[in-house]
Formats: structure tokens, sequence, C-alpha cells
């Protein structure tokens, strides 16, 4: 559970702010509308395989970048 305290003199305007800057980075919202339905296990698996293809992708461009710099 996320919790944001109000600073001394603090308008609710930027005390809404920095709660909705701790909801963003912490993934909260995108945990739930991913569970908002139901996926088959087949689908999860899929997205997995995805995401690994584009973390090793993003891996090699990487290197190729520091090598072609030297």
């Amino acid at each position: 559970m996320l919790q944001v305290e109000r600073k001394e003199e603090e308008s609710l305007e930027s005390l809404i702010r920095r709660f909705n800057k701790k909801v963003t980075q912490s993934g909260l919202m995108t945990a739930a509308r991913r569970k908002k339905f139901f996926e088959k296990p087949l689908t999860k698996r899929a997205e997995r395989e995805i995401a690994i293809r584009k973390r090793i992708r993003k891996e090699q461009k990487t290197r190729e970048a520091f090598a072609i710099r030297g």
C-alpha cells in the first residue's frame, strides 16, 4: 500500500501529483489493468517469450553500439 504524507504548507495539487508519481513508478496500475481480465496460461507464456526476445535484441544492439565506438 502506497502512502504519501503531506508536507508542511504543501498544496493539495502537489500532494496528489506526488501520489500519482509514486503509483506510476510502482507499476500498480499496469498490474491492475493486466489482472482485470483472465488470461490463459498459454498467452502468458507467449508474452514472456516475446519479452525475452526483446531483451536479447536490446542487449545485442548495445553490444554492437559499443563495438562500433571502439
